[in-house]
């Protein structure tokens, strides 16, 4: 059983995430907010006095009747009348304006709230991308951020507005009959009861079916997905991936089905209850109406305020059991929130030095992945020296990559230490550490947008028309294939937006290289720059990549070691160890791993 400092706790923490939630919403549109609750006083109290002005105009024609100046008692009628409609006209003019800020607030939200979502996803560490559970859990926060906040809002302000309102009719039905009003309470509690369970039930089954939603949802990019129509049309896997996606669809459709006819069933047993309950209080005010002990207003007074009474409290109840739900949905959203970096930045950031004597130096790094009991790297040391190049070479998995991301803060070793002219990574902020250094990973972006964007994200800081753009372009040979475009450098890349232009996989290869060649960093890291490359093309690209190298330090990975031949250090990995090193000549007369694979590849060229 439950403890009762638990519930306390859960229920405090409930209370704090709604907190939370109606922040986001003032800081996202203060003003809305302000409009929506000023509305919302003239909403819940306008129609009250329309419903009193019913009652006098029934009661003013009852009298007229009976009046011998009938003239007299039409034109206090007409009166009434037309004050009746004016303030229902009001009524009527404030609930357009409310849907119109309501719209307006809406959208303001969901804005915000891909802001806070995007800076999250770029704040959280590489780490993260590579677990399942995040994802799973960034699923969860993308169902809930974009509309969850403003729900609370309206459910709020619906509970405030129904409270209100609630007030003031029960304080007229108390005079009139306290009965009446404890039954208009009594009629409404279970259908709250039967909301807050199925919403609980809910809850969970989302919870725990997050993994088979995001199957699902995987499967339909499959099927939608530019990068892989080739595949899947020369393999013919259509039908049977959008088969697997109709069986989790359908499974996950079944479950949720099965709790929706339950709280279907159940809601109509309460309504069912409640509707009785209503109808047999009618009857009373009716008898009581013909026995003369009420007018013929009061009757049609109370039985409007008896409507809108009950109207009222379920809304008020529905409210609360809207925030429960949406309190359980919160937590997905906070979930997600309440991330830490892996990655600490250091509380007194030291400014990246200009490389020199000293260095990058590894020194004993060991790395073992998160979740995992595989070490991708073991005992590594070496030396980066500005105006050299080091070259990793090795099978895939041996850790190079690996390697590359500990250079670039996306991790931090395991044990051991890097040094940035003998200051350890650690000391850097890593927005300032990551820009001295220029990566292009073998698995490099490639942005449908235009080509000048392309590789101007690589250097941000430079003005959007820089020359050195397309500098950075002809260094990377990607000018001569940009200047043969329908708009030049103003071609939208890819077919994902109106007359784009699709390039082979050496040509985004190239934008790919401009792309880290424009960076003004002291770090250039090359991973499998020119796979997709001919020979030629290769050989341009690499004689290029030399001059660059003056003041900077360089890593190349590559598989073919014609390409490594170059670099001045060459680093043999196996396993995530460093097994040889040297320069070209050095290693081949070492024999070993090193001599074997590059004979193995010349004997191709023979």
């Amino acid at each position: 059983m439950t403890s009762f400092p638990h519930k306390l706790k859960h229920k405090i923490q409930g209370a704090l995430r709604l907190g939370r939630a109606l922040q986001l919403v003032w800081q996202s549109s203060p003003g809305w907010t302000i409009s929506r609750i000023l509305l919302l006083v003239v909403q819940s109290t306008l129609p009250l006095l329309s419903l009193y002005l019913m009652k006098v105009i029934i009661d003013a024609v009852s009298t007229g009747i009976a009046s011998a100046n009938k003239e007299a008692a039409f034109r206090q009628i007409v009166l009434l009348i037309v004050f009746n409609g004016t303030v229902n006209l009001v009524i009527a003019l404030c609930s357009s304006v409310t849907e119109l800020v309501n719209t307006a607030q809406t959208e303001k939200i969901t804005d915000y709230m891909y802001g806070i979502v995007h800076a999250k996803a770029i704040e959280v560490d590489l780490e993260y991308y590579e677990n399942s559970q995040y994802h799973d859990t960034l699923q969860r926060a993308q169902q809930e951020a974009y509309f969850r906040p403003s729900h609370i809002l309206n459910s709020l302000l619906q509970l405030a507005e129904n409270t209100i309102s609630l007030v003031a009719i029960s304080g007229l039905l108390f005079w009139f009959h306290w009965e009446v009003a404890a039954v208009l309470f009594i009629t409404a509690v279970p259908g709250l009861f039967v909301r807050l369970k199925y919403a609980g039930q809910m809850y969970h089954w989302n919870h725990k079916r997050t993994a088979i939603k995001r199957k699902a949802y995987y499967l339909d990019w499959l099927l939608t997905n530019n990068g892989h129509a080739k595949e899947i049309r020369l393999f013919d896997l259509g039908s049977l991936i959008s088969c697997r996606f109709r069986q989790l669809r359908k499974q996950l459709y079944r479950e949720s089905l099965t709790i929706s006819q339950k709280s279907a069933i159940a809601s109509l047993v309460a309504q069912t209850s409640s509707i009785l309950a209503v109808y047999g209080s009618y009857c009373v005010i009716a008898y009581q109406t013909v026995k003369g002990i009420f007018t013929l207003g009061d009757l049609i007074m109370y039985y409007q305020a008896f409507q809108k009474g009950q109207s009222a409290l379920q809304g008020v109840l529905g409210s609360l059991a809207g925030l429960y739900e949406d309190n359980l949905f919160l937590s997905n959203l906070h979930e997600f929130l309440d991330l830490k970096p892996k990655v600490v930045e250091p509380l007194h950031p030291l400014p990246v030095p200009q490389l020199q004597e000293k260095g990058i130096q590894f020194q004993s790094v060991s790395f073992q992945y998160p979740s995992s009991d595989r070490q991708g790297l073991k005992n590594i040391s070496l030396n980066l020296q500005p105006g050299k190049v080091v070259a990793l070479v090795g099978e895939n998995g041996a850790g190079k990559t690996t390697l590359i991301k500990l250079l670039c803060r996306l991790y931090d070793p395991t044990e051991g230490s890097i040094t940035f002219e003998g200051e350890d990574l650690r000391s850097f902020a890593t927005t300032d550490l990551r820009r001295q250094i220029s990566v292009i990973f073998q698995d490099y972006a490639k942005y449908h947008l235009t080509a000048k964007e392309n590789i101007w994200f690589g250097n941000i800081d430079l003005p959007p028309d820089d020359r050195l753009i397309k500098d950075a372009a002809y260094k990377a040979g990607a000018d001569d294939v940009i200047s043969r475009l329908p708009n030049s450098y103003e071609t939208i890349l890819g077919t994902w937006f109106q007359h784009g232009e699709e390039l082979s996989i050496g040509q985004w290869q190239k934008i790919a290289l401009a792309r880290a060649f424009v960076r003004d960093a002291q770090i250039l890291v090359l991973d499998e720059p020119t796979s997709a490359l001919d020979a030629k093309a290769e050989e341009e690209v690499f004689q290029k990549f030399r001059q660059l190298i003056q003041r900077q330090a360089a890593i190349l990975i590559s598989h073919r070691l014609s390409t490594v031949k170059m670099a001045d250090c060459i680093y043999v990995m196996e396993h995530g160890r460093i097994v040889q090193s040297g320069t070209h000549e050095e290693l081949m007369k070492m024999g070993g791993s090193y001599a074997h694979l590059f004979e193995t590849q010349a004997k191709n060229y023979r």
